[in-house]
């Protein structure tokens, strides 16, 4: 297994180690009689258990553009990692979007607005919707000997993704100093992540329409 493999795997690693530590932490913050509350960034106010999570998603997600970078600067782009790279970002966007569906659970201070929490809600099962058609398409190309490559538009949703879901982590911040008083589904952060579900959608069609024939083939 080549360096940017490994890089891919032990991001696999680190997700599930995140998991881990979601549950670990949302065990010890609900039987706590103190919130797990950081220090407040100007007015906004960041549950603790949010700021660990975003740290290990952004230091993951750096993961994502080192094994990419080095795989074609050192000439070993494989199989493997065409493989691997996808299923990687997808485990480490959609387990923390699940994350951010529970805040009632994990951080009551944070609770969204129902209109906030419901649109928030459609793009996460959208999203993962998406995943999983995917995922089941590369499956079938697997059978046929055929690996299906991210292709741009799916490498922008992703990008839109890690852009998005620390800014929600982070309670938007630091974008609450201007849109505050902004409707929360129209808040910046919000709008990234509507972003980032079209770019989904566009991305989702163009894989099936493209490999269509891998569908011709398991027949």
């Amino acid at each position: 297994m080549n360096l940017p493999n490994k890089i891919t795997l032990s991001r696999i690693i680190l997700i599930v180690a995140m998991i881990i530590g979601i549950f670990v932490l949302g065990i010890v913050e609900a039987f706590s009689d103190v919130p797990f509350i950081a220090p407040n960034l100007g007015n906004s106010r960041i549950n603790l258990v949010y700021l660990i999570i975003c740290i290990v998603f952004i230091i993951a997600a750096f993961t994502d553009y080192l094994d990419g970078h080095l795989a074609r600067k050192l000439n070993l782009v494989t199989d493997l990692g065409k493989f691997l790279d996808p299923i990687a970002d997808k485990l480490l966007n959609d387990a923390t979007m699940i994350f951010l569906l529970v805040p009632q659970i994990y951080a009551p201070d944070q609770r969204s607005n129902p209109v906030a929490l419901t649109v928030l809600a459609v793009c996460v099962i959208v999203m993962i919707g998406r995943d999983l058609v995917v995922d089941a398409l590369r499956l079938i190309a697997v059978k046929n000997n055929v690996v299906i490559a991210a292709n741009y538009f799916g490498k922008a949703k992703t990008v839109l993704q890690m852009i998005a879901i620390p800014m929600l982590l982070l309670n938007d911040w630091p974008f609450h100093y201007f849109d505050s008083s902004w409707p929360e589904p129209l808040q910046i952060s919000n709008i990234f992540f509507y972003l980032a579900t079209l770019m989904s959608l566009i991305s989702g069609v163009i894989y099936v329409v493209q490999n269509k024939k891998v569908f011709k083939g398991s027949k």
